[in-house]
């Protein structure tokens, strides 16, 4: 097991070594996810496992926790927002591999050469966790763009029929 994350690897030699690391690195170290979150401020604690499984497919695992800061679509505040992975990849050389993955498999293609970018494949992972509209949970819209408690009695305007004024001027 391994602290330190190199800048890449041989997949198929780490397959091979069923080799596995595990650490944590910061929020700021990933440049792509810098770019859709509000602060860089935290760390990302992650595992990668390397192997094969029952069917002699070579993958790894990635397991990642990271408590990434965006901006609420409803308020426009910040908040953080606890995401955390736990996938399966099975890595392929070729593109129509993918269909003979297992199920619970996700594809990551990897070079002839099986250089693999272990912060990039984080990284990957963590922009794909991430929803396309974070809403805070604990947020409440306004009651005046909510509208009044619906227990309230309905005014005795909005119970007359509408049409009653035509039937004065059909008459």
């Amino acid at each position: 097991m391994s602290v330190t994350l190199p800048s890449s690897v041989d997949a198929w030699r780490e397959v091979r070594a069923r080799r596995s690391f595990q650490g944590s690195l910061p929020v700021s170290a990933f440049a792509r996810l810098g770019e859709v979150i509000a602060s860089p401020e935290g760390d990302v604690t992650y595992e990668l496992d390397f192997g094969r499984d029952e069917f002699n497919i070579a993958y790894v695992a990635v397991r990642a926790k990271a408590p990434l800061t965006v901006i609420c679509q409803r308020s426009l505040e910040p908040f953080v927002l606890p995401v955390e992975i736990d996938t399966r990849l099975g890595l392929i050389v070729e593109e129509s591999e993918e269909a003979a993955l297992p199920p619970g498999y996700e594809a990551l293609l990897v070079e002839q050469d099986g250089k693999l970018d272990l912060v990039a494949t984080i990284e990957d992972e963590l922009l794909l966790a991430l929803p396309l509209v974070p809403v805070n949970p604990d947020y409440e819209l306004p009651d005046d763009i909510v509208g009044a408690d619906e227990e309230e009695e309905p005014s005795p305007e909005t119970s007359e029929n509408p049409f009653a004024a035509l039937r004065g001027l059909i008459k």
